[in-house]
């Protein structure tokens, strides 16, 4: 009885954090539009760091709460599913022409950030503390002014490409639907990490399996959805770029963010988890690098590697 509500109160805070961020995202958008910001760094911003808010809210949530296993399994299993599932599945689906030179800046950035993860893992053993934290955030700082910058600089450069023309909605209107999106965010990932621990302790299992599996999976839908469109409409290049994105901001941003609040406790099995989202991403750049493109049976291959992997958290470690 206590597992099927536990269940059924992770599910709700799931779709409250999946539905919230979708609120947060459009008003943000119509109050960037109304205030002239440009579509690249709407994009680059506002856009991926809403649909990242619910990685955010739960880890920050549960760094609080003392489940610093849960803040950091979230956000590497969440980058995990987006690489080798979405991907995946995407290319499955509709194969993704790649241009590495026009990704390679934020490719390597998430790849650097996935090591800067491991060798702080490697260097703190149990406990990254909230100098681990500050020194994350530092680098997320720094590459958003890269980024920021490149897209004020080169800001005519894609008039031309694929873009959401609608008028954007009244600031009178969107402010308020954006506070609303804020608050719900919040309040859904609240309930999503007092599920989660519940269930853990319910089913027997750690933190570290909650977060890698249901809580990652959740918080990733909006990054599914996302990538599936964009996948569907031939824009497979932003579809990668939007992916890669949320990787570097749930990596340097929400645990930098979380760690700077509290240290955050390691769980020893999290290096397993590390070491396959690294292999992961070397895989896609073997996979892009060789035909410009990740074609149908490279996508079934990674599919098959994170189904290889979540059998492992699952069933071995």
């Amino acid at each position: 009885m206590h597992i099927a509500f536990d269940l059924f109160l992770l599910l709700l805070g799931l779709v409250l954090l999946v539905q919230s961020a979708k609120v947060f995202v459009g008003a943000s958008v119509d109050i960037a539009k109304r205030l002239k910001i440009p579509r690249m760094v709407i994009g680059l911003t506002v856009v991926a760091m809403g649909t990242s808010a619910p990685e955010a809210v739960i880890s920050v949530s549960a760094a609080i709460g003392g489940s610093g296993d849960l803040a950091i399994a979230n956000v590497v299993g969440s980058n995990i599913f987006n690489l080798l599932f979405i991907v995946g599945f995407c290319a499955l689906l509709y194969p993704i022409s790649v241009q590495m030179r026009a990704i390679a800046r934020d490719y390597w950035a998430s790849v650097g950030a996935t090591v800067l993860l491991f060798a702080m893992v490697l260097l703190w053993g149990d406990t990254i503390p909230r100098f681990g934290g500050a020194l994350l955030l530092l680098c997320f700082a720094t590459y958003m002014f890269i980024v920021v910058r490149h897209a004020l600089k080169h800001r005519g450069e894609d008039e031309g490409s694929t873009q959401d023309d609608t008028p954007p909605k009244s600031l009178a209107r969107s402010i308020p639907f954006a506070i609303l999106g804020a608050v719900l965010i919040v309040a859904g990932g609240h309930l999503t990490v007092f599920a989660a621990v519940n269930l853990a302790l319910d089913l027997g299992v750690t933190e570290r399996v909650i977060g890698l599996t249901i809580v990652a999976m959740g918080t990733s839908l909006p990054e599914l959805v996302t990538t599936l469109i964009a996948c569907r409409k031939r824009e497979g290049e932003f579809a990668l770029g939007f992916i890669i994105g949320s990787s570097i901001f749930n990596l340097l941003f929400v645990l930098g963010l979380a760690g700077l609040i509290t240290p955050l406790a390691i769980d020893p099995s999290v290096r397993f988890d590390l070491m396959a989202l690294t292999a992961g991403a070397l895989m896609f750049f073997l996979f892009a690098h060789s035909s410009r493109r990740v074609v149908r049976m490279e996508g079934l291959v990674m599919v098959l590697m994170y189904v290889a992997y979540m059998t492992a958290v699952i069933f071995l470690i």
